[in-house]
């Protein structure tokens, strides 16, 4: 957006500028033309005066000098024409007079100051024109005309002006321009900063801190009813989240203790069951009650996991040096082997707190369900970061595994197992949440046993 509004507003300061200077580049071109045109006319109606009494007097010598005089000072021919259009006298010989005079589109201003009156202006001189400025003036008046005095003057000169006054105009136009060029990207940054924060906000949402909030009194109106709608959206999800949590954390609280004093109630009826029909649906009663009592446990723990919420810098290695020890004796229990392989110094972005739990649940998971022998929790520094929990049991065939990171999914291996199916799900959406990745992938065993391996991809910190 920040891209967006600098292309806008640059090339309209731009074009802006240019509206400006391109007519009054146009008004100092005819300025300067107008002044010049204006001395000239000054002297060619000198020279009509001069030559109007020498013509009359028949003595030509004194304005002979006089136009080769000016010739000399303004390097601007002036010549006399007669009524006939010959050349009377000039300021150079008549023969390179008449072939200037010939040079010249003239006929129609020479025409016309013959008949007494005084052509129109010329055109705007521009710096890049060659065309010299030529003014004509009558020498006398109505039926007394007697010829007319043609001055040829150079524009090199005129030109070079007019350019260096484009220069100083455009100087001065650029400073403004610079000044709101350079002023430009604050200004934007100023003008988006309401949206820059709703978007830092939406971007703490989307990693899980549901906490945030935006302030709604500042910034544009259209902007303060899209914060205040915003706000009112992360409180209402954080109202649910909390109460969904806050039920299945009650719910499952509330149901331990009858479901206890159930299953114990159960539990004591064997004693007086007399026939093989009653035992087997006694035990069957029995079994589905401490299924539905792990799966109360489940649920517990399924709610602390969603509980942690947003993401921070973690040293790896003391992660798994305070776990190590603990998940060495869960394998134990099951007579399985676990090692650690982790570079030294390896940081990376984790769900806040959470590692632990991530690690705790999927070495769970191994324990429970590989049927292996040996769990091996990797680390590896990159970009991402890599942290693999591997095993070398049965694994899981491909066809399953992407059903596997679904809630409550179990695979038909495993029904009777301690389990619910709730743990990797939760622990794949933690991980997605924290700007990480969880993919499914083979352990460390061998043929027809290739063991099973969760591989989590994390940004490094």
């Amino acid at each position: 957006m920040l891209k967006r509004l600098l292309v806008v507003l640059v090339p309209s300061a731009v074009v802006l500028v240019m509206a400006v200077l391109l007519p009054l580049g146009t008004m100092i071109a005819q300025q300067h033309t107008q002044d010049s045109y204006v001395d000239r006319t000054g002297d060619a109606g000198r020279f009509a005066s001069l030559a109007r009494s020498a013509l009359e007097a028949e003595r030509l010598a004194a304005l002979d000098q006089e136009l080769e005089r000016y010739h000399d000072l303004y390097r601007s021919p002036v010549i006399v024409v007669a009524p006939d259009g010959g050349v009377v006298t000039g300021s150079e010989d008549t023969e390179r007079l008449t072939g200037l005079l010939d040079s010249l589109p003239l006929e129609g201003q020479v025409r016309t100051a013959l008949a007494g009156e005084r052509p129109p202006p010329p055109k705007t001189v521009w710096p890049w024109t060659d065309d010299p400025l030529v003014v004509v003036e009558p020498v006398g008046r109505d039926s007394e005309v007697a010829g007319a005095v043609v001055l040829v003057s150079p524009t090199d000169r005129l030109g070079s002006e007019v350019l260096e006054a484009w220069a100083w105009t455009a100087l001065v136009a650029l400073m403004p321009l610079a000044l709101l060029v350079a002023a430009a990207l604050p200004l934007s940054r100023w003008v988006l900063r309401p949206i820059r924060r709703l978007d830092e906000a939406t971007e703490a949402v989307s990693a899980g801190d549901l906490e945030v909030s935006v302030d709604a009194e500042r910034g544009p109106p259209e902007l303060r009813e899209l914060t205040y709608s915003f706000n009112t959206m992360v409180s209402v999800v954080r109202g649910a989240l909390e109460r969904q949590r806050a039920f299945v954390s009650e719910a499952s609280h509330q149901l331990r203790n009858p479901l206890a004093s159930l299953r114990l109630a159960v539990e004591n009826l064997a004693p007086h069951l007399r026939t093989e029909d009653a035992r087997e649906a006694h035990a069957i009663a029995v079994d589905e009650a401490t299924v539905m009592h792990r799966m109360l446990n489940s649920l517990l723990a399924a709610t602390r996991l969603e509980s942690i919420t947003g993401s921070e810098p973690v040293d790896v290695p003391e992660v798994l040096v305070t776990r190590v020890e603990r998940w060495r004796a869960l394998g134990g229990s099951r007579g399985i082997e676990v090692d650690t392989d982790v570079s030294d110094g390896l940081r990376a972005l984790a769900p806040a707190g959470g590692l632990g739990s991530i690690l705790d649940e999927l070495v769970s998971n191994a324990t429970r369900l590989s049927g292996g022998t040996r769990i091996v929790v990797r680390a590896r520094a990159g970009d991402p970061v890599r942290l693999w929990v591997l095993d070398d049991g049965q694994g899981l065939p491909e066809d399953e595994r992407e059903p596997a990171l679904h809630r409550f999914w179990r695979s038909t291996r495993h029904q009777n197992t301690e389990g619910t199916g709730l743990g990797l799900a939760i622990v794949a959406d933690l991980v997605r949440d924290s700007g990480g990745r969880l993919s499914l992938t083979d352990g460390i065993g061998e043929g027809d046993r290739p063991g099973f391996g969760v591989l989590i991809e994390l940004p490094p910190a």
